[in-house]
């Protein structure tokens, strides 16, 4: 499986540029998974009074609900846990990529989307796992940089990059590389 995050501030367009990247890797015959970081609280996939909702309730560590179709794993812990990447890609079936949104702090190679017009500080300058940039505007950068840019509008050429590379991305037990 190979691995590549995206991180930046809310609005900045990952979960769009993501969209993107998961249709261009699928036409390519890629299978795709994605890892979410939740910064809410708290998040729900199932609804008050449906049946997993009332198992969880009543004290179930985990429900899996599955159809035909689909399933959905949901696991309650009884404490707060800091969950980190490596522990959610463990859970992943086989893939060929796996798309990680969020973990700005995470320690695998991930893209930074970044928009001046945030106000938000780019985290290039001082991260070493940001491999490459993504941006709306590449002559707005803070800081020069010799990592790849790419255009948010332009897609393709991040995708591009990602298949060419693959191998720079690919991740075994626990490590990328």
């Amino acid at each position: 499986m190979k691995v590549i995050g995206l991180a930046g501030y809310s609005g900045s367009g990952k979960t769009t540029l993501i969209e993107q990247l998961i249709a261009g890797l699928k036409a390519a015959g890629q299978r795709v998974s994605v890892v979410k970081h939740a910064h809410k609280d708290s998040f729900d996939i199932d609804h008050p009074g449906k049946d997993s909702w009332r198992h969880r309730q009543a004290g179930a560590l985990e429900v899996v609900v599955a159809n035909a179709r689909r399933m959905a794993l949901i696991r309650e812990f009884p404490q707060p846990v800091e969950i980190e990447p490596h522990a959610l890609l463990a859970e992943l079936a086989p893939c060929d990529w796996a798309l990680v949104e969020g973990f700005k702090h995470g320690d695998l190679p991930k893209i930074e989307v970044w928009r001046a017009a945030l106000g938000r500080p780019a985290m290039y300058p001082n991260d070493p796992f940001i491999v490459g940039i993504a941006t709306d505007d590449p002559a707005a950068l803070p800081e020069p940089t010799g990592l790849p840019v790419f255009r948010l509008d332009a897609p393709e050429a991040l995708l591009a990059h990602l298949l060419a590379s693959g191998e720079r991305y690919q991740y075994t037990q626990g490590h990328h590389g």
